[in-house]
């Protein structure tokens, strides 16, 4: 096995988890850091979808105790019925539309301009949505959502469809705005990502499994590690940070990070082959 594939694989696994939580855009990230490594092609896009599931670990172990109760109380629990159903209902949105238009929306919408532009347009809205928060929030606990939270949030995820939008950043930053607290908003984010990443990894195998060989493990594995690691890190710091920070400064990260993109690309410095 090729060690300089393996380091990419390495890089492409950090940048994945470092990103995946934050509202900045995983898969705009990936995309140019697989640009600039020359990580790029059919098996690449693969292998960015696949790698998502050990960031997914990394949400599963953090919130662990969680998890293992609404799985034990489903039976009996009305509260872990109602938490399970809100978080399927928001993650269907996202299912349906995915098989719609994922095929038009990666041949026509991953290109340098569309992730620049969204990194810049989503950092301005976060700054008016922090800027509009005002007075105590609605929804203070993942359990006070009702059925109709759930699918707009649902809604709202899709967003992230589009690459440089960030599916963190349009679940925690619409939350906000009907209603959520920023905790509450974030917390949901999380679990809400444990069934859309690993039915968008699944999918994805299965779907370009033609691609696939079992020389490919290796850098699948390494990949799915770096995630993982890099994701427990970041999550654990970013429930920190929530709890008295806003999200303004990546906002003003997405909108230097959007012109720096619109910047290179447009004075031929560096090609994005996204």
């Amino acid at each position: 096995m090729d060690t300089a594939l393996l380091i990419k694989a390495a890089i492409m696994g950090v940048v994945e988890g470092l990103t995946e939580f934050l509202p900045i855009s995983s898969t705009g990230h990936l995309i140019l850091a697989g640009s600039l490594l020359d990580f790029t092609g059919d098996g690449a896009k693969v292998f960015e979808i696949a790698i998502q599931t050990g960031a997914i670990f990394a949400v599963i172990i953090v919130y662990w105790q969680r998890i293992r109760e609404t799985i034990a109380g489903l039976p009996s629990q009305a509260r872990a019925q109602k938490f399970s159903i809100n978080v399927a209902i928001a993650f269907v949105p996202a299912v349906v539309l995915g098989l719609l238009f994922g095929k038009m929306i990666k041949t026509h919408m991953f290109t340098p301009a569309v992730v620049a532009t969204t990194f810049i347009l989503g950092g301005f809205i976060i700054l008016w949505a922090e800027r509009r928060q005002s007075g105590p929030a609605r929804i203070n606990d993942v359990d006070e959502m009702s059925p109709l939270d759930a699918l707009k949030l649902g809604l709202v995820q899709c967003l992230a469809l589009v690459p440089g939008t960030s599916r963190s950043g349009s679940t925690i930053i619409g939350g906000m705005l009907l209603g959520l607290s920023r905790k509450a908003a974030t917390d949901f984010s999380f679990y809400l990502a444990i069934p859309t990443l690993i039915g968008a990894g699944v999918y994805s195998l299965f779907k370009e499994r033609a691609l696939l060989s079992v020389a490919d493990i290796p850098v699948f594995a390494v990949g799915l590690l770096f995630a993982f690691l890099s994701a427990w890190l970041c999550i654990r710091w970013l429930l920190r940070y929530v709890a008295s920070h806003s999200f303004e400064p990546f906002a003003w990260y997405r909108i230097a990070f959007g012109c720096v993109i619109l910047l290179t690309a447009g004075m031929g410095w560096v090609d994005w082959a996204v």
